[in-house]
């Protein structure tokens, strides 16, 4: 009985410190659950001390943007006070440049001098003849450069004619390179009519076209201007512009010999072209550039269907003289009429003539050193004759 009873106290006493072992799942819980807690803790510190990061950033990025918006607004305050500066300083302009104009700076602004004219010597390979051209229109167009802008135009590739252009730099120099083959319309035509009016052609366009001048004076490299040339055509210019029965103003009279002309301000009308020294207006050479013709430009202006029975006005007294193997003997006005004529000595009333210059086949009939005769509608001869010209005929008593 009493080992029994002794097995069964051992087997309590066993149960008890079973019961009392740590590991027993009655003392384990507190424990896992204290260390969940510290765990919670741990994580919550971590995520506190990020914020405490996270927050010292933002603080810092926040004052660097105050510092940067701070920069900003010392510019914008800098630019503020210069734009002030600036307006003060165009309000002190403005004063300036209308007191000026009270003292007559507008007066000089319109007396700007817009071009009359471009003044263009046409050449092509003959050095000695374009010198002699150019140095007599620089006697006279210098002082009026402004307004007579000049051009040389040289058609094709003569290097002495070259080197002449640009050896004056008072001049601006054009070149005409034109290589295409010409092909005559007749048997036994000279090519050089062909190739000098495609010349022609292409001066009026690059000056009218290209420069956009509102006339043009054409002369060629044989000629000598009068000492009042400009004047002349400065005079005429609004005759041109504003008349549309004029074509082209000429300086050149084909029946002005001396013995036939007296009166060096007398302008006249005529049917018949003159050329030698002539200006042209752009709104003529608009019409007249698409249909220019192959050859014999001169002619062509002469025909009734182009000029369409507007006339050309010529002066009584040549601005011109052609000094060239074919040339006149028209210098002898310059030597009579030395003295240039004022612009507004010119008689805008000028003069109509009622006969053409021409044969019946269009020809004009120009005896140089004799009796101007020609015909118009009629097989009768008419002499045209001036003040002295009975005596200089011995007709005196007729």
């Amino acid at each position: 009985m009493k080992s029994i009873a002794k097995s069964e106290n051992l087997g309590v006493a066993s149960r008890t410190k079973f019961l009392s072992f740590p590991w027993s799942s009655h003392a384990w819980i507190p424990d896992l659950q204290q260390m969940r807690l510290l765990a919670t803790q741990s994580e919550c510190a971590d995520r506190l001390a990020s914020a405490v990061e996270s927050e010292r950033q933002c603080t810092s990025q926040m004052r660097s943007l105050i510092d940067q918006i701070s920069v900003q607004q010392g510019k914008i305050v800098a630019l503020e006070e210069e734009k002030k500066l600036q307006d003060e300083e165009f309000t002190h302009l403005k004063a300036l440049v209308q007191d000026l104009e009270k003292k007559g700076l507008q007066s000089l602004l319109n007396n700007l001098e817009v071009p009359v004219a471009a003044v263009v010597i046409m050449a092509c390979n003959r050095p000695d003849y374009l010198q002699r051209t150019i140095q007599s229109v620089l006697k006279y167009q210098t002082s009026v450069a402004s307004k007579f802008p000049l051009f040389v135009s040289q058609d094709g590739t003569n290097r002495d004619v070259k080197n002449m252009a640009l050896s004056f730099k008072q001049l601006t120099y054009l070149q005409h390179l034109d290589f295409t083959p010409v092909h005559t319309e007749r048997p036994g035509e000279l090519i050089a009519y062909y190739k000098i009016a495609r010349h022609y052609k292409w001066a009026l366009d690059e000056l009218f076209i290209k420069h956009n001048f509102s006339r043009v004076i054409i002369l060629e490299d044989d000629m000598e201007i009068a000492p009042d040339f400009f004047d002349y055509f400065e005079a005429t210019a609004s005759i041109l512009e504003n008349d549309k029965t004029i074509m082209a103003v000429s300086s050149w009279n084909d029946n002005g010999q001396v013995q036939f002309v007296h009166d060096p301000k007398t302008l006249y009308r005529s049917d018949f072209f003159p050329g030698l020294g002539w200006m042209l207006s752009k709104s003529i050479w608009d019409e007249l550039s698409p249909k220019w013709p192959k050859a014999y430009w001169d002619d062509w202006i002469r025909l009734k269907e182009i000029h369409r029975e507007r006339q050309f006005i010529h002066p009584e007294v040549c601005r011109t003289y052609n000094f060239g193997e074919h040339g006149s003997s028209m210098g002898q006005y310059f030597k009579k009429y030395l003295e240039p004529i004022k612009l507004n000595d010119v008689h805008v009333d000028w003069k109509t003539m009622d006969l053409s210059y021409l044969t019946e086949d269009g020809i004009p009939r120009t005896a140089y050193k004799g009796v101007v005769v020609f015909r118009h509608q009629t097989s009768r001869r008419i002499y045209l004759v001036g003040p002295d010209s009975l005596k200089l005929l011995g007709l005196e008593h007729s």
